[in-house]
């Protein structure tokens, strides 16, 4: 009996939490820059209106149309991951489906309204006077955050499940405000929307960085990293911060889950802090470990009582938990050195007003969109793997949740197939956007959706 279950695990859960795996993330880094990205224009086209500058308002105009290409690729793996929850974890919607469907409605009502105005604004851009073109980019923004918040408010309500009331075994009442603010979600909602935006700012401004790297030193280049970099980096010590705070409230809600993030085998006091190291047979291998750091993190004091992962029987542990661990400790690394690279902006700017000149500086900024991304999936890594083998925290196993049907290893490959090229298409359609705008001819100023004429009296105000 233990073999056969081993195996119907193999067999069902794993391809199903793999697919999901895939399409997720690849769908949220497209997320977080549907969430951002309309910021990041909104911010150009102010400073393009308020201050008459023509280099802001053709980022604007520019950043507009990747918007666009986002938006409509998003759509489409965005519906993938909803048809997913249905066809790879019935049980979970079976049992659940009248708690869920509450955020996952509001959600869609959310995507509709930013679909919309982002229609309306990329038709706008000289159709409409500069301010009022600017307002109807507001509701894309708006939409992206609150969409976002509901969305989370799902993981959230696995991680911490309440707010409904059973009877014989079936859900008879639902408390919708419960559900939707459930006790993970005042650390989730921030922490994922925080992310998103470093995401956006952080690889926007690299794109710019790289061209500086090429001999691009030029208005619209320093102006176009300038932007999103600093959105990004005001708000990376703000991520830390609430970071710190959501690994403090883990400890607390999911022991066990903090237990593999910090390498918590014994419930004691005085436990060590690890950088690094890999658990394996009842040993870290490398790392550095800092004694007492970790129960300082927990409860600020050296004396603070750490939950370890023997305090559940195994079956109830989450599995690698090296994997976490190092997925812990490298979202928390390049959170504080995408810090670094904005104090060492900030300094410079103080001290001379102007950016860095340094070659590593720019460096850092080419590559600060990788590590963004990087820190964002790996915090997804942590959450969910962490919190197995619930998907709904001590409601549901992952096992009750999977679907019993076959073919999900043929939806696998065919899901990683298609979405290899919808990426490589993706990019393509990106480049081919960039190639056109490093041209600068007369035909990329006549397209529709350009900013006022430059050099034209009270076109940028319109």
């Amino acid at each position: 009996m233990p073999g056969h279950t081993v195996t119907l695990l193999a067999a069902q859960v794993v391809p199903a939490r793999a697919q999901m795996a895939t399409t997720l993330g690849f769908h949220i880094i497209l997320a977080c820059l549907g969430i951002a990205l309309p910021t990041v224009v909104l911010i150009a086209e102010f400073i393009g209106l308020r201050w008459s500058n023509p280099v802001a308002m053709t980022l604007a105009r520019r950043w507009s149309q990747a918007m666009g290409v986002l938006v409509a690729v998003g759509a489409v793996t965005g519906t993938v991951l909803s048809f997913e929850m249905g066809l790879l974890w019935p049980g979970l919607m079976r049992r659940y489906g009248a708690v869920l469907g509450l955020p996952f409605g509001v959600e869609g009502l959310f995507f509709f309204l930013e679909a919309i105005f982002t229609a309306i604004y990329l038709y706008g851009w000289r159709r409409l006077a500069g301010w009022a073109h600017w307002w109807t980019g507001v509701p894309i923004a708006l939409s992206g955050i609150f969409g976002a918040m509901s969305v989370i408010a799902v993981n959230a309500w696995m991680n911490q499940p309440g707010g409904f009331t059973t009877r014989d075994g079936r859900i008879v009442s639902v408390d919708p405000w419960q559900v939707f603010f459930n006790h993970a979600a005042p650390y989730e909602m921030p922490h994922m929307i925080l992310a998103a935006y470093m995401v956006t700012g952080f690889t926007v401004a690299g794109v710019y960085a790289a061209g500086v790297l090429r001999g691009r030193r030029d208005r619209y280049h320093y102006t176009g990293f300038a932007i999103p970099f600093v959105l990004a980096a005001v708000l990376t010590p703000v991520q830390i911060y609430v970071g710190d705070t959501a690994a403090r409230s883990i400890a607390h809600d999911q022991p066990v889950k903090f237990a593999s993030m910090e390498y918590v085998p014994h419930t004691a006091r005085h436990v060590p802090e690890w950088a690094g190291g890999v658990y394996l047979n009842g040993h870290i291998y490398g790392g550095l470990r800092i004694p007492g750091f970790d129960s300082v993190l927990v409860g600020f004091g050296p004396g603070t009582r750490v939950t370890g992962w023997d305090s559940v029987p195994p079956a109830l542990r989450p599995p690698v938990v090296w994997l976490i661990h190092l997925c812990f400790d490298v979202m928390v690394g390049l959170g504080f050195l995408l810090l670094l690279a904005g104090l060492w902006a900030l300094l410079t700017w103080w001290r001379r007003r102007r950016l860095p000149r340094a070659r590593l500086f720019w460096l850092l900024g080419a590559v600060s969109g990788v590590a963004a991304v990087v820190a964002m999936e790996c915090g997804w890594v942590v959450t969910e793997v962490g919190r197995q083998p619930w998907v709904v925290y001590r409601l549901q196993t992952t096992a009750a949740a999977a679907t019993r049907n076959g073919g999900v290893l043929a939806s696998l490959s065919l899901i990683i197939l298609i979405y290899a090229v919808l990426g490589a298409a993706t990019i393509l359609i990106l480049r081919l956007l960039a190639r056109r705008w490093r041209r600068a001819d007369a035909g990329d100023q006549a397209v529709p959706y350009g900013p006022p004429a430059a050099g034209v009296p009270g076109r940028a105000g319109r």
